[in-house]
């Protein structure tokens, strides 16, 4: 699995990351009226991140219990990452997860959870990219953060024993 984007630490070369002694990790934060099932899948997945990977700046993740969420261009997505210009300011994930008893419904338990948690992959591969300024096209950005989303939820799933439930 090609994880080099999400261990790369070209980011150290950056001094308005690396010397600053700013705030760096992984951060969640909920709705109140989240899930408690949702809220406990993402916490299970956030552990499992937490304990390979390094967030040189700190990156909240807001799980909201809304269906979607805004972008800064007023577009509703399922989720959206604000990556801003400075370095010195800190980027921030959205993520809607309202729909998923409709999801339960549909697909079943674990096909919901994955489909909830799959957008936090491809955000957090963005985050990765503007952090270790990666060029690519907007094209080039998405093909990556789908690959990265599948090949590192596969490995999380086979982690939990559950890939040969899919």
């Amino acid at each position: 699995m090609p994880k080099d984007i999400w261990i790369s630490e070209k980011w150290m070369k950056n001094p308005d990351i690396y010397h600053s002694g700013r705030r760096t990790g992984l951060r969640m934060r909920y709705d109140k009226e989240i899930d408690p099932e949702v809220k406990a899948a993402f916490q299970e997945l956030v552990d499992w991140i937490r304990a390979r990977f390094y967030f040189p700046v700190r990156v909240p993740v807001y799980v909201r219990a809304s269906e979607r969420v805004a972008a800064s261009d007023g577009d509703l997505c399922v989720s959206v990452s604000s990556l801003p210009y400075s370095y010195l300011d800190e980027p921030h994930i959205k993520i809607a997860t309202g729909d998923y008893d409709d999801l339960v419904s549909k697909r079943g338990i674990l096909q919901a959870k994955i489909a909830l948690l799959w957008p936090l992959f491809i955000e957090l591969t963005h985050y990765y990219q503007w952090i270790n300024d990666e060029k690519l096209t907007s094209i080039g950005e998405k093909r990556q953060a789908s690959r990265y989303a599948q090949d590192l939820m596969e490995e999380y799933l086979d982690d939990l024993g559950l890939i040969d439930q899919l």
